[in-house]
């Protein structure tokens, strides 16, 4: 319950810092998002990168065992 009311709260409070008759803080926020976009999408970029290298190692692994039970089949 506290997690809801704390989550509602900074939710309040960062629409009352985007209004231009709250906090005023929109250009800044702008600002920051324009910054921190190359380095979000490089940081994407790496996690899709791990991702695809895992499944294509778990792809391998699992013809290994795949064709290991096929031979154990026709023994």
């Amino acid at each position: 319950m506290v997690a809801l009311i704390v989550g509602i709260l900074m939710i309040a409070f960062c629409v009352f810092s985007c209004l231009p008759m709250g906090l005023g803080w929109g250009c800044d926020i702008i600002a920051f998002l324009k910054g921190c976009a190359p380095v979000l999408a490089a940081f994407i970029g790496l996690v899709a990168i791990f991702i695809g290298m895992a499944d294509i190692k778990d792809k391998r692994e699992a013809k290994k065992e795949e064709q290991a039970s096929e031979q154990e089949a026709k023994k």
